[in-house]
């Protein structure tokens, strides 16, 4: 949703002015970083600190200049997945590490010591198929597959870490140990001081105060014979990565960009810092687990450039540590199987998700509900599910409704529940701050709101106007949020009502970047540079908790959310955000909803038509066409968007959409088992040799379509076969998982013979 005007605040212009936002030259850590030049690094191990342990094999490094060392933890983890950690090895405070994220922690294999002599450290694998070449002087470790180099670490020196330091008397007179460069900022160079943004950074009028100091992060990475790279969304750009040699590096930082343009390199509403590098006859990946703003460099030189194919990958973030997951394939599935392994698989959806979704900012009140609901059965056009925006709030609180509008929310449901179908409403995480309002008295007291520098409740404004944000991040904040969700205390909610979290990157209108201040303070006095792209990550979890709990377990939730990190697949479904009716955004949805599937999330979809405004006739048939083979399909529209619903547009155009919709529903009984499929690891997407099961008609709604008889369709693969699967469950409960109450077949096309076990 745009940013608009609350409290008659106009910020509309401020969202597409893109000078709001920041270059990466104007980022201070990148800068730092970027004077660190590719060459010898100046840490070496100390080989008399190797220690092994079933668990991991631990050595500290020292850099040559500032003599701080580093810790280093190297894991083997079940399933061909390494994992690199380093921190400093006595900082002064801890430093952060993401939680929550992994969904356990990993089960780890012992590593053998195969050779130490003369400055190099092997180790192998059980298995020995794999071997990490330590080299101690520089450090460097290489990662090898039955002899071949698949990936070196800090090869080309970037290793960078900056340590904590106790704050200087005087902010000018700090010399920063900066790898293979001493910067002493005096006080007769406060110019140069401020421009490497130590201890506080400026951006146009805002001023960020880095209590800790500098605490920058980075590493290399060489991909060797790889020269094509993908994912780390969310980006409007292609699906195959491109050389960041023109100075924007790839940026992972959510950000509420209204009126994004495509085939930029800036973060937008979601992170996953996830890479996939392909080549004929191998897939590998990098998870870099921190949640920090990020940037990627990316270089490739192609074979045409030199004998073997070589990508450099390049990370850069602002605090934490360094804790890496290489994910060593070999397949493409394979790698898709290791990161749900580490962050969970996708949460399988309640089936009415998977139908047609109808939304707009805003549908006015309960005569309008019922009318749009109306017409798509006067047009014969399958939906499921109803959407409201934030005009349905009174003043913009919410869990509440509006009274003169929604008189009788419940009786609007249960109108929709005799017909099939479901609603969503909105919940955004800022609170209006309202004294009698009940949601911001309780967080009040309770001291759940995210605090600023100076221990004050953080207020920003977003569309109540002045508001606070729950720190999602305290698990006392998550239940106490997820409770809201209870029938008793959301007046007016019912088992047909889920949940649309938009607005949580977090989105904050006059802040920063249209963001929240990175001096603010979360639950254990963690900076919010520390934990910003896990924010909506946390909101969404905390909405799903409390749709699961409002059934007493029974029920599976619905919750869309706009900001995602790793790990938001097992929450529900997101979207690319606010788009534009025109047909580069129509192109553009493709490559980034194959991204944003590719790093896990497989329930994902882009707006239909585009949320900005008014697309022409065929743009938005077409684009009806695309949505409905994609796995969230919903049309959405702005408020200053002339009415969309399908029927708007001429016979013609109806009767096209109608079949694209029809097509849709027919698909459901293959959609959905690509869903429980995704469940064990694999993105939703598929490719040929496929066996489909298909309904043999649509209904109004997929619960009308319960009793409609099944119907397979053979795509063959090369060699005149192909294997399929049906899954069937009742489509809304746990009863698939707590007491295996599903049906699934197998089938295979084989010598011109259908067969199913």
């Amino acid at each position: 949703m745009e940013a608009g005007t609350p409290g008659g605040i106009s910020v509309q212009d401020e969202a597409v002015d893109k000078s709001n936002f920041k270059k990466c030259n104007q980022i201070a850590f990148y800068r730092r970083q970027k004077l660190l030049r590719p060459g010898k690094s100046l840490y070496r191990v100390l080989l008399d600190s190797v220690t092994l342990s079933d668990e991991n094999v631990k050595f500290q490094i020292i850099h040559e200049g500032n003599k701080v060392l580093l810790q280093v933890e190297i894991y083997e983890i079940e399933g061909n997945i390494f994992r690199l950690k380093i921190d400093e090895a006595s900082p002064l405070r801890p430093r952060y590490k993401v939680p929550d994220v992994l969904i356990k922690e990993p089960t780890t294999q012992r590593l053998l010591i195969s050779h130490k002599e003369a400055g190099i450290l092997v180790l192998s694998s059980v298995n020995e198929d794999y071997k990490l070449r330590v080299t101690a002087n520089p450090f460097q470790v290489e990662l090898q597959s039955k002899g071949e180099t698949v990936m070196s670490v800090n090869s080309n020196g970037l290793l960078y870490f900056e340590h904590l330091q106790p704050p200087p008397s005087d902010r000018y007179s700090i010399c920063l140990s900066h790898p293979r460069i001493y910067w002493c900022a005096v006080a007769e160079n406060k110019e140069k001081q401020e421009d490497l943004g130590l201890w506080q950074e400026k951006f146009g009028s805002f001023l960020d105060i880095k209590a800790h100091g500098p605490t920058s992060v980075g590493m290399d990475f060489s991909l060797h014979g790889y020269d094509h790279v993908y994912g780390i969304p969310q980006h409007t750009e292609t699906l195959l990565l491109k050389n960041t040699s023109d100075g924007d590096a790839y940026r992972l930082y959510n950000l509420d960009i209204f009126g994004h343009k495509i085939h930029e390199k800036i973060g937008i509403y979601g992170s996953v810092p996830l890479l996939l590098a392909h080549k004929p006859n191998r897939t590998s990946g990098i998870f870099w687990l921190n949640s920090s703003e990020t940037l990627v460099d990316i270089s490739t030189k192609t074979a045409k450039q030199r004998a073997v194919p070589l990508t450099d990958v390049r990370w850069m973030s602002e605090s934490g540590i360094i804790d890496v997951f290489l994910l060593m394939g070999p397949t493409a599935f394979d790698i898709f199987k290791q990161f749900a392994q580490l962050t969970g698989t996708q949460a399988l959806p309640p089936l009415f998700s998977l139908g047609y979704h109808q939304c707009r900012w805003n549908y006015e009140d309960e005569q309008d509900v019922k009318a749009v609901d109306a017409g798509f059965d006067a047009h014969d056009i399958p939906y499921d599910v109803i959407w409201l925006d934030i005009e349905h709030t009174d003043g913009k609180r919410y869990f509440t409704w509006d009274k003169k509008k929604f008189q009788n929310p419940r009786k609007m449901q249960e109108h929709l529940r005799k017909r099939k179908r479901k609603l969503v409403v909105i919940v955004d995480p800022h609170i209006k701050v309202d004294p009698s309002y009940i949601l911001y008295a309780q967080a009040k007291e309770k001291g759940y709101f995210v605090k600023d520098r100076n221990g004050q409740d953080f207020e920003g404004i977003c569309w109540p106007g002045s508001s606070c944000y729950p720190d999602f991040t305290n698990p006392d904040v998550r239940k106490w949020y997820a409770d809201q969700f209870a029938f008793k205390t959301y007046k007016g909610s019912t088992n047909i009502l889920f949940v649309w979290n938009d607005m949580n990157e977090p989105s904050v209108f006059k802040g920063a970047e249209l963001t929240m201040q990175k001096d603010a303070v979360h639950y254990n006095n963690w900076e919010h540079r520390e934990v910003h792209n896990l924010y909506g990550f946390y909101q969404q979890m905390a909405t799903a908790e409390g749709l699961i709990r409002r059934s007493s377990g029974k029920e599976r939730p619905f919750v869309l959310t706009r900001s995602f990190f790793a790990g938001s697949q097992k929450y529900g479904a997101v979207w690319t955000g606010d788009n534009t009716a025109e047909w580069s955004y129509l192109k553009i949805s493709i490559p980034m909803l194959l991204t944003i599937n590719m790093a896990g999330i497989s329930f994902c979809g882009a707006d239909v038509g585009g949320f900005i405004g008014d697309p022409e006739p065929e743009l938005l048939v077409r684009w009806y066409q695309a949505g409905a083979y994609q796995p969230f399909f919903r049309g959405h529209s702005n408020m200053e968007s002339k009415r969309r619903e399908p029927w708007l547009f001429g016979e013609k155009n109806t009767q096209i959409i109608r079949k694209a919709i029809t097509e849709r529903y027919v698909l459901l009984p293959y959609l959905y088992t690509l869903f429980y499929r995704a469940h064990t690891a694999i993105p939703v997407f598929q490719r040929g040799g496929t066996v489909i099961p298909l309904k043999t008609s649509a209904g109004k709604s997929t619960e009308w379509m319960i009793d409609i008889s099944y119907e397979l369709h053979v795509a063959l693969d090369a060699e005149a076969c192909a294997i399929g699967e049906l899954y069937v469950d009742d489509g809304h409960s746990f009863q698939y998982l707590h007491k295996k109450q599903f049906l699934y077949r197998k089938f295979t096309f084989h010598k011109n013979i259908l067969s199913s076990r």
